[in-house]
């Protein structure tokens, strides 16, 4: 049985599906039972609806912290899972300095590789993972900065 709430001209009603067969829908509004017919057949959804949520970019930059004095760096990147899966393989390592397009991680989800490669210039901070280890979406990976 499914319920709803349903609001028509101000109106509150609370409906209830009791049953559905072919083209007759037998349900309960406000306490009392009706049988409704409809045009067509209605026929029970199959395929479950996907419904994603926004994504999660694979590299979040924050402005560095500094003393006052300008400086000309683009500050510190992290680069995030953009979805589950498994760390295959870390090119990189702490110290390394990295180009725009240069490939940090493998990481395997759903059956296939992804490449996550760096959208800045830097030096690699820090790798907040190791390889075989499993990420959730979003999960900080590695940290880029100048």
């Amino acid at each position: 049985m499914k319920k709803y709430q349903l609001t028509i001209h101000g109106n509150k009603y609370n409906v209830t599906i009791i049953n559905v067969e072919e083209n007759v829908i037998e349900l309960e509004v406000n306490g009392s039972n009706y049988q409704v017919e409809v045009d067509k057949s209605i026929q029970p959804v199959k395929t479950p609806k996907l419904v994603r949520s926004s994504g999660v970019p694979s590299t979040d930059t924050t402005p560095s912290a500094g003393t006052g004095t300008k400086t000309t760096g683009t500050g510190i990147g992290t680069v995030k899972a953009p979805l589950p899966g498994t760390v295959l393989k870390i090119h990189v390592k702490e110290g390394d300095t990295v180009k725009m397009g240069q490939k940090l991680i493998t990481l395997e989800a759903m059956k296939m590789e992804n490449s996550l490669d760096s959208d800045k210039d830097g030096k690699v901070l820090s790798i907040k993972v190791k390889s075989g280890q499993s990420v959730m979406e979003g999960e900080e990976l590695i940290e880029i900065g100048d």
